[in-house]
């Protein structure tokens, strides 16, 4: 108890009856936790099997384990029960699978799995792919099982169209003949015997004397009835978490919940963990600024006992390369001075906005990893683009030659891959020549013979354009001419999308080559854009060496580096779409905005650098921008505003300043 402040202490000795802690960001949240788990085994003798605490990652949970083993022991804490809230319930479900009408070995369905069932559905029931894309409706099945509302409550709530209710019907009861469950259900199945009167819920009921729910702003309205099941013999749920970090709501989490907790639980204790231990003075003013503005929260007023540290660092810069190379700059700078490449984080609030930050760190062979997505350069869709772009100017390539024979579909199966392969071994030939000679000879049906032709004619056509068009438009060209951007287009799914706005970035980085080239007097052509993309990613070297993590803003949450930037603070990208009143978007989309904002800020310990761009291409077009409102919240005493582009004040005023 020493080591704990006083309002940890508060929260750590609490025993009976209900509690929530507001934890503030890195107010030593895992810390009080583990404590008062630690405190319930030793001082009041709770057997660790009657001791449930769940979190939302498995990196969380093993954590949380590995500390109260270090205070208890491991002998002593080998039956507790903690994990992820999917990992409880499907232990608890191996116990309970009668009542919803499971074996013991049902098996659990991930995405693929529950993307093929669906199809198989939509199939028998003679929907198609473009009017019922199976992304959107497996996510409005799982908002009806995440709401708690199973096939019949949907169906007479009207709360999806007849056709979308009846795919929801026979979609659960396709799983239940599989003896399958997806993970929407193991919470809801459990949630609901947990609420049964039967034997099972009376036993589920008094399994447990005490339920601790971490990061408990980030739960959904079932998660909540689950922990709100288990401890309702007991009431002694104890609940850890910052509304102030509330950024889920697009997968479900309802900030309502921690907000509303003393409304269910009036008898709750409420302690307010407000010391933040993690980053300095300037940091931690520079968080409150931005999210005091916030409606609704809870109030809180985190602050430190740590020194003011450095000021926070607000560059504007005319554009996202401007930006790459400041930030790629200022890492090598960071790097100089001692700070390890893994105590190193950038930001940014989409994906599509890491390639302009790849090519300057790879320029500096400054070794990164992205966190949370896959490099952009390592994309699918981006190898096909330039798988494609190499053949055309390299045909004896057989390795882009097999990416791109059947991408997108042709209808070139392997066995017709096989028999060129074995005619360019034969030969010692390249694939392509291969290919060719098999369309002179009669070894090819007409039907592969019909599809190689095509194929081939639309490299020849390429290849002469090649040597009259400039790159990116010869990228563009590729796009159109094989049906790449139909194909996309067509299959009409947020991943078609993402995918599109990827091949979009690529097309922009390609554009961005010839501009330069033409700049310095050089004559743009595609390979040497190619081969400045081939030695760019020679020195992404080392997995295992120290690398400076790139991220969303998202995938930030739970994690803190010594240094941070955060780039793109402008509006329309950081609050994202320029969510604002006057046009029609919800204040609480603005608020969650606001928090994610926060998140950003208080991952950084020791130094905080943001960005922002006047102008910036995204997505394969220009947009013009202003300084995110956000910024106007830092207080100015904190702030050291660089550069002279453009104002350092957005066109927006906080509700705070106006």
């Amino acid at each position: 108890m020493s080591e704990l402040n006083e309002p940890q202490r508060e929260a750590v000795s609490h025993v009976a009856g209900p509690m929530i802690v507001f934890a503030g960001a890195g107010s030593g949240k895992t810390r009080t936790i583990t404590y008062r788990i630690a405190n319930l085994l030793a001082s009041e003798r709770v057997p660790p099997y009657r001791i449930l605490a769940v979190t939302f990652t498995n990196k969380a949970a093993g954590e949380m384990r590995e500390r109260i083993e270090r205070l208890a022991g491991a002998e002593i804490t080998r039956d507790l029960w903690v994990g992820t809230f999917h990992s409880v319930c499907a232990r608890l479900l191996r116990r309970h699978h009668a009542s919803v009408g499971l074996s013991k070995n049902y098996v659990i369905y991930d995405d693929a799995d529950q993307r093929a069932l669906l199809l198989r559905v939509m199939k028998d029931m003679g929907l198609s792919e473009s009017g019922y894309p199976p992304k959107l409706v497996l996510s409005l099945i799982s908002r009806e099982k995440r709401e708690g509302h199973d096939p019949v409550a949907t169906k007479n709530s009207s709360r999806l169209d007849t056709t979308l209710a009846d795919v929801y019907e026979r979609y659960q009861a396709a799983l239940l003949r599989s003896d399958a469950v997806d993970f929407d259900d193991l919470l809801l199945f459990v949630s609901r015997i947990a609420e049964s009167d039967g034997a099972d819920g009376e036993e589920l009921r008094g399994r447990f004397s005490y339920v601790l729910v971490d990061e408990f702003q980030d739960t959904n309205l079932i998660q909540y009835r689950l922990v709100h099941a288990l401890s309702a013999n007991t009431q002694n749920l104890c609940v850890v978490g910052d509304d102030d970090q509330s950024i889920y709501r697009w997968r479900g989490a309802d900030v309502r919940l921690i907000r509303n907790f003393r409304r269910d639980f009036p008898e709750a204790r409420v302690v307010k963990l407000e010391q933040n231990y993690r980053s300095t003075k300037n940091i931690v003013e520079a968080a409150l600024g931005v999210i005091q503005p916030a409606r609704d929260r809870e109030p809180k007023v985190l602050w430190t006992a740590a020194s003011a540290g450095d000021r926070v660092r607000v560059r504007a810069v005319s554009d996202e390369r401007e930006e790459a190379s400041f930030v790629a700059g200022s890492i090598r700078g960071e790097l100089g001075r001692g700070t390890a490449a893994d105590q190193i984080a950038v930001f940014y609030r989409v994906h599509a906005q890491s390639r302009a930050l790849e090519e300057s760190l790879r320029n500096l062979n400054i070794p990164y990893q992205i966190i949370g997505g896959m490099k952009f350069f390592e994309r699918a869709e981006v190898k096909d683009l330039l798988s494609y772009l190499r053949f055309i100017m390299n045909p004896r390539s057989d390795t882009d030659l097999l990416r791109i024979i059947n991408v997108p579909t042709r209808g070139i199966g392997d066995k017709t891959v096989d028999k060129i392969l074995a005619v360019a071994q034969e030969n010692t030939i390249s694939a392509f020549e291969a290919m060719k000679r098999l369309l002179k000879s009669e070894e090819l049906g007409a039907g592969p013979k019909k599809k190689l032709a095509a194929f081939a004619e639309l490299i020849s056509g390429l290849s002469q354009k090649a040597e009259s068009t400039g790159p990116a438009e010869l990228a563009r060209q590729v796009l159109q001419a094989s049906g790449y951007e139909k194909t996309l287009r067509e299959e009409d799914s947020a991943e078609a999308d993402a995918r599109l706005g990827n091949l979009e970035e690529l097309v922009g980085a390609i554009q961005d080559y010839e501009d330069e080239a033409e700049a310095r007097g050089e004559v743009p052509s595609i390979s040497n854009y190619l081969e400045r993309v081939s030695l760019i990613a020679s020195v992404d070297t080392m997995q295992d060496a120290k690398l400076v993590a790139l991220m969303t803003v998202h995938g930030a949450k739970g994690l803190e580096f010594d240094s941070v930037f955060l780039t793109g603070m402008e509006e329309s990208i950081f609050p994202y779409k320029g969510v604002d009143q006057s046009h029609g978007e919800s204040e609480e989309e603005l608020d969650e905005e606001r928090r994610l904002a926060y998140v950003a800020i208080t991952r950084a310990r020791k130094r905080l650098v943001i960005t922002h761009t006047s102008t910036r291409q995204l997505f394969g077009r220009t947009h013009y921008l202003s300084a995110s409102r956000f910024l106007d919240d830092l207080p100015e005493d904190v702030v050291l505003r660089e550069g002279a582009t453009q104002s350092p004040t957005s066109v927006y005023r906080s509700s705070s300043n106006s």
